[in-house]
């Protein structure tokens, strides 16, 4: 069991790093500034210390002369939240102080805390390609999708992905950012998880005393992304109001905080996703043409499980390598099951075939060595789609009608439970509640 300080001013990456520390065995304690951390030496030794590079109160090198100072030599590992310090960190410190940077998994510290682990188990070179470091597939409309993102990445062009829930799209915008090699981080937000009041806040970053409960400055994520990329997913469910505001954004290369004056020039990629067609963008009028021109320089249209029906089986060995590889296990497919994989049409695409396999692992006998797969590959939510779609939807109805009849139709079957309706559709509760305003049915179920 070792000890270990770690001194961070991210209380919410303090509290993973602890979790996954005590979770490996260890005692762990924390600081948030380099003034904290001077003081828990002073009466305690620790064996290892997590040290972030910059702090409130300086730079994480300094709390490492001070250990040489007074006499302390723990093992030390600084962490960067930006890919392109880890090579300067390199050169500035000695040997035994390691990098790494976050966000950390809980391989990176099992990694460092315990090498001598590491170096018995060496870990198996995976056994299926992963295109960018992220994508499965060698199917012609995979390759195409490749060619896109190696053309795009060598630009700086803002990029919209297109495609079914459960498609990939959040895979496919790290995959760009990883092909881009920028210096900067990747940001994610979904813009349908937030409210119309902390959208503004969440995008642009506000200043202290802006608004109740304002109680310090924050970045926006645009700022967060600088150098790097910013990852919209679910843009069109932005609130119409509020897109003027990304316009302007978009356009100037700007940010004003919300309760601020001063424009503060910003820099990354925007890549944006959406679920809807192109076709229901227009006719529902859910984002200006503005707004789709700035966003959609270079559009993506990423292609449904269905589609590709041949990267089946590498997506299903990659998932059980994974969970194997996780769980110390060796469970086998048999040719047998890899077909019944590849003949069902998996109506929520990578997702639910992840989901899928992920439910058979856990239901498998650990004393066999082939996974059992249930006897009906249908999950139950494609179930309520299915009785929803054969009760309700027919010919000559519109877009905006299906989805309506399918809203109310889960809700009836959830006696009214929004949350649980939001999870079975696969979209956020706030989505849901605009589609019910929108239809003028949110009456019906409060």
């Amino acid at each position: 069991m070792l000890n270990i300080l770690l001194v961070d001013d991210d209380s919410e990456f303090s509290d993973v790093v602890c979790h996954i520390v005590e979770f490996l065995g260890h005692n762990i304690d924390t600081a948030a500034n380099l003034a904290e951390a001077q003081q828990w030496f002073e009466n305690n030794t620790f064996d290892h210390v997590f040290l972030d590079f910059m702090l409130p109160d300086g730079s994480g090198l300094h709390l490492v002369e001070h250990l040489n100072s007074i006499g302390q030599s723990p093992k030390i590992t600084l962490i960067s939240g930006h890919p392109s310090v880890k090579g300067k960190l390199a050169e500035m410190c000695a040997p035994n102080v390691g990098h790494l940077v976050k966000p950390l998994q809980r391989e990176d510290i099992e990694r460092v805390l315990n090498p001598k682990k590491n170096t018995e188990k060496k870990k198996k070179q995976p056994s299926i390609q992963k295109h960018f470091g992220t994508l499965i597939g060698e199917s012609p409309v995979m390759q195409q999708l490749y060619t896109m993102i190696e053309r795009v990445a060598s630009t700086n062009a803002n990029v919209m992905l297109m495609g079914e829930s459960g498609a990939g799209k959040e895979v496919v915008a790290q995959a760009i950012h990883n092909a881009s090699q920028c210096e900067g981080p990747l940001v994610a937000t979904n813009c349908g998880a937030l409210s119309k009041e902390l959208i503004g806040s969440e995008l642009f970053g506000h200043e202290k005393g802006a608004f109740t409960g304002a109680i310090a400055r924050k970045e926006g994520v645009f700022e967060q992304a600088a150098n790097g990329t910013l990852f919209l997913d679910e843009v069109t469910e932005m609130p119409i109001d509020m897109q003027p505001n990304l316009l302007r954004v978009l356009e100037s290369k700007k940010v004003v905080r919300v309760g601020g004056n001063k424009e503060l020039p910003v820099d990354c990629r925007v890549i944006s996703a959406t679920n809807r067609s192109l076709e229901d963008l227009a006719q529902n009028n859910v984002i200006r043409e503005d707004i789709y021109f700035r966003l959609a320089v270079f559009p993506i249209d990423i292609p449904a499980l269905r589609e590709r029906k041949e990267d089946i089986e590498l997506l299903a060995k990659a998932f059980l390598e994974q969970l194997n590889d996780e769980n110390g296990t060796d469970f086998i497919w048999q040719a047998a099951q890899l077909k019944e994989l590849s003949g069902y049409e998996w109506p929520g695409n990578v997702r639910e075939l992840r989901h899928a396999i992920h439910r058979a692992f856990i239901m498998s006998d650990p004393k066999g060595k082939t996974i059992t797969l249930p006897s009906n590959l249908e999950s139950p939510f494609s179930r309520v789609i299915k009785k929803s779609q054969a009760s309700q939807v027919s010919a000559g109805q519109t877009i905006e009608e299906v989805e309506k009849d399918l809203i109310h139709a889960t809700l009836d079957k959830v006696q009214g439970n929004k949350t649980l309706a939001a999870q079975m559709l696969g979209i956020s509760t706030k989505t849901l509640y605009n589609r019910l305003n929108a239809y003028g049915g949110i009456g019906e179920y409060s």
